[in-house]
């Protein structure tokens, strides 16, 4: 598939960034079978290719028109044009020689544009497939006479294609684990939250399991709240993580200690019999830790630990006529 859209702003080191080593490219170039008979195969393929280019890409974009899914991205008429233009030279790159690093950038930026304009892989995978048999025809024609040729070059070109879809899909796998990456960021910022409910008092509500990158985000929230709020107590609940593991207790025994060192008090909350045995058995050391059953529990302990007295009001006598 052709460059669409700003291409231009996709890092030009996507080989550096992607960890897609010359060496690795090397690799997969032995894996393929590609060598220097190849590269000879193509560059003869070359002169043919300008001449089938044109009629190959409108066979090739009249069958992607013809589907709604594919048609939404070519609505533009000028827009269908200029991509016919980019698709031309694309395929007439696979036959030009020179399959060195600049060559492997180029195409792992297509791959990335694809992706971001959400052009579905099966799609890139079905028009490769049409590319191909177009090819396939053309050479079966001018090589009548030796069809032997007409399948060696052939083979040549199809190892190339592989090589350009195995790291055109590498660049849909970077993508979208990179966009699922900062969803799941975005998410635990918004599961959570460092809340105030009294002066000097936070409380950090914990959902979900608590992986090391968590553990570190969750701390960095926890530490700059107490500075700009001068909390003095802070209470963990951890009643919504689903496990709690020794991993999990020393992460949590680590955030509890840096909080201790901005001068605030911890309570950690939602401790159940089954995980503080488990933990036991596990020898966590938790003797550092102030530990509460419920979130109610460690508040009340909190507001005592701030200074704050809870009395009860004695229950309003509801029996007699209505007020007013």
């Amino acid at each position: 598939m052709a460059r669409h859209g700003q291409d231009g702003r996709d890092a030009p080191d996507l080989m550096d960034v992607m960890n897609v080593t010359v060496e690795e490219v090397e690799r997969r170039k032995r894996y393929l079978q590609f060598d220097e008979d190849d590269v000879g195969r193509l560059a003869e393929l070359n002169e043919l290719a300008t001449q089938y280019a044109e009629p190959v890409i409108e066979a090739f974009y009249s069958h992607l028109l013809s589907f709604q899914e594919t048609r939404t991205f070519f609505r533009d008429p000028h827009t269908l044009e200029r991509v016919k233009r980019l698709q031309v030279e694309y395929f007439l790159r696979l036959t030009q020689g020179s399959y060195d690093r600049d060559y492997v950038a180029e195409r792992l930026k297509i791959g990335a544009v694809h992706e971001r304009i959400g052009l579905e892989v099966k799609f890139y995978l079905g028009s490769y497939n049409l590319y191909l048999r177009e090819v396939a025809t053309r050479l079966i024609q001018v090589f009548a006479t030796d069809p032997q040729h007409a399948m060696d070059i052939y083979l040549s070109l199809m190892k190339l294609v592989f090589l350009d879809i195995g790291l055109a899909i590498d660049t849909y796998v970077f993508q979208r684990e990179k966009t699922i990456g900062l969803q799941q960021d975005a998410i635990r910022q918004l599961s959570t939250p460092v809340l105030q409910v009294r002066d000097r008092l936070l409380i950090l509500p914990i959902v979900g399991e608590i992986d090391r990158q968590r553990a570190r985000q969750l701390t960095e929230q926890l530490l700059h709240s107490i500075r700009s709020r001068r909390a003095q107590v802070v209470v963990i609940d951890i009643t919504g993580v689903p496990a709690v593991d020794s991993g999990v207790a020393n992460r949590l025994i680590q955030t509890v200690e840096a909080a201790r060192l901005m001068g605030a008090r911890t309570i950690v909350t939602g401790l159940s019999a089954e995980v503080a045995q488990t933990l036991v058995d596990l020898g966590v050391e938790l003797g550092k830790v102030t530990t509460v059953g419920d979130l109610q529990g460690g508040i009340e302990m909190a507001e005592r630990m701030l200074g704050y007295r809870s009395e009860r009001i004695d229950e309003p006598d509801l029996s007699g006529p209505p007020l007013g």
